[in-house]
């Protein structure tokens, strides 16, 4: 594991997700040094005005006792943990159970997380087979109350499934309700889904999600800013919703009463500006009562059908009926991914091993790669195996 990939896994150890002023040292400072300096406990002396910029109050107005004074407070926060920093052999076997970690710079980073500023993640924890980057070229977000009604599971499934099969990834949160209908839609229309979770990505949660979070690895991707292993907290859910925001190109709201968490990513979709979208449910029901207001004061476009969605979400001039082409060029893929491509039937469909053996790749690299293509509207998978995509 090189330099910087450890120092941002150590820093997803010490830090919560989305602490600005970490986002905004590591942005002046890089992650190497800030994971020096929070060991050292003494900041870099030009990190002084990140912390002050992330703090949204300009240091020339902070008295420099209250610069100190805060500096200190953000370092004793980050410091209190050390005793929890892995070493790197032990983030390294994380990897080879499966786990991976990808940080800006990295091939399957999503660029669209940028849009976060200094609130983006330090890094994500990945298990699956899909590719991230690719997956979420094309994506909605998929979102709505944990103690949904039949009549919200039964939209938010038969959503997930129909875009998925078009060819766009799921992104939800794993929990139940909503978001457990949509993941399980995609996966019964053989997509892709990815779910973001406010936990490690090896802890089943909700324990009656094991099975599910176990079908999302094999045929898609669970990501976390949180170290495998650890446990998911009330306020964590809501740190989370940002990312499941950041990462879809759009938000659709199924059900959600006007306290729900869902309309925490709804806001975050809004801020970011993402497309936002909502199902309209009964007046007389409180768990549409947060759709109706999406619609009402935050402008979200109301969608009664995935092909609404997806026309929606799609370019300008792109019909939605057309979207099961390819959303990058071949230029685009890298030379691995190019050659499972390559290794593809037309007709039929061709096993792991068989696309293995004929592209010259091991069985791991071209499962990646599979799941970049299918992600990226290349392939799709087959009664036999794998095939290069039918276009509509």
């Amino acid at each position: 594991m090189d330099e910087e990939s450890y120092a941002r896994a150590a820093l997803t150890y010490l830090a919560e997700p989305g602490d600005v002023r970490l986002g905004a040292l590591i942005r002046a400072c890089g992650a190497v040094r800030m994971l020096d300096a929070i060991k050292a406990g003494r900041l870099p002396d030009e990190a002084r005005d990140a912390v002050g910029d992330a703090a949204r109050q300009p240091t020339t107005q902070q008295p420099p006792t209250h610069q100190r004074a805060t500096q200190q407070r953000a370092m004793e926060r980050w410091r209190v943990r050390l005793e929890q920093l892995p070493e790197p052999g032990e983030v390294a076997g994380f990897c080879r159970a499966g786990i991976r970690l990808i940080h800006p710079g990295d091939p399957e980073w999503p660029g669209q997380l940028a849009d976060l500023g200094d609130a983006q993640p330090y890094a994500l924890w990945l298990r699956g087979t899909a590719d991230l980057r690719f997956s979420c070229l094309r994506s909605v977000a998929i979102v709505g109350s944990r103690a949904a009604t039949a009549y919200g599971s039964y939209v938010a499934a038969e959503i997930g499934a129909t875009v998925a099969a078009r060819g766009w990834a799921v992104i939800s949160g794993g929990a139940y309700g909503v978001d457990a209908a949509a993941h399980r839609g995609a996966l019964g229309a053989g997509g892709v889904t990815v779910a973001v979770l406010a936990c490690g990505v090896n802890v089943p949660y909700p324990a009656g999600h094991k099975d599910l979070l176990e079908a999302i690895a094999v045929h898609g991707v669970i990501a976390s800013e949180w170290p495998p292993g650890w446990n998911a907290t009330r306020l964590r859910f809501l740190v989370r919703n940002r990312v499941i925001a950041a990462l879809a190109a759009g938000t659709l709201v199924v059900e959600a009463g006007q306290r729900s968490g869902a309309l925490n990513s709804a806001r975050h979709a809004r801020d970011l500006g993402r497309r936002l979208m909502a199902v309209p449910g009964p007046v007389t029901s409180d768990l549409s009562a947060g759709c109706h207001h999406i619609i009402r004061e935050w402008q979200g476009v109301l969608v009664t059908s995935a092909a609404e969605v997806m026309e929606h979400l799609s370019p300008v001039g792109a019909p939605a009926d057309l979207n099961t082409g390819a959303v990058l060029g071949r230029d685009q893929l890298d030379l691995e991914t190019a050659t499972v491509l390559d290794a593809l039937p037309a007709r039929g469909g061709m096993g792991l091993a068989g696309i293995a053996v004929k592209a010259g790749l091991d069985p791991v690299t071209v499962v990646r790669c599979l799941g970049a293509l299918a992600a990226g509207g290349f392939a799709e998978r087959c009664d036999e195996g794998w095939r290069v995509r039918r276009r509509a």
